[in-house]
């Protein structure tokens, strides 16, 4: 069973976060909010807070023990970026950037293996798409394919539709 929480517009840069996802990536609940707590860098406070929210979704929605859960998951994506100004010299002004984050951190069981997600986990599919994908999946669908392409006749060229191409002539050149 997995388990998800998300956090949505944090006001530290990606990069800078990434670090502090890094060091819990892999590990045990308890293990993870033991390095969090003593983790000196400003991402360590909020993403100790979506590790607490994760295991009280495992805990209160799904009846899990989070004793018994990972951090299967943890990434840090590029959010909205603010830009502002700060005045300068002779009246011109500089853009700063102010750099945001979305945080996703999902928890799995212990003993349940979870590779890295693929497209397919992040798009939503009707059923009416995956019947649609199925079927063109097929080797069949695609021999069929091939036929059709094939048996398609070509326009042959009659001397009425041939045109020769004219003669380029350079600007430098000179006609005679």
């Amino acid at each position: 069973m997995l388990v998800s929480a998300k956090l949505r517009y944090l006001r530290i840069s990606p990069r800078k976060a990434r670090l502090v996802a890094d060091l819990v990536r892999g590990k045990s609940v308890e293990q993870a909010q033991g390095i969090l707590n003593f983790t000196i860098k400003r991402a360590a406070n909020p993403i100790l807070k979506l590790l607490n929210s994760a295991a009280a979704n495992a805990k209160n929605n799904f009846h899990l023990d989070p004793k018994n859960m990972y951090v299967a998951r943890i990434f840090v994506n590029e959010g909205a970026t603010y830009k502002r100004v700060m005045p300068r010299a002779r009246g011109t002004a500089n853009q700063i950037h102010k750099k945001t984050c979305h945080i996703d951190l999902v928890l799995a069981q212990n003993g349940e293996k979870v590779g890295m997600p693929t497209r397919n986990d992040f798009k939503v599919k009707t059923v009416v798409n995956a019947e649609k994908i199925q079927a063109e999946s097929k080797p069949e669908a695609v021999k069929e394919k091939k036929v059709e392409k094939t048996a398609k006749p070509k326009a042959k060229e009659t001397k009425k539709d041939f045109k020769p191409a004219a003669k380029k002539v350079s600007k430098n050149t000179v006609k005679k």
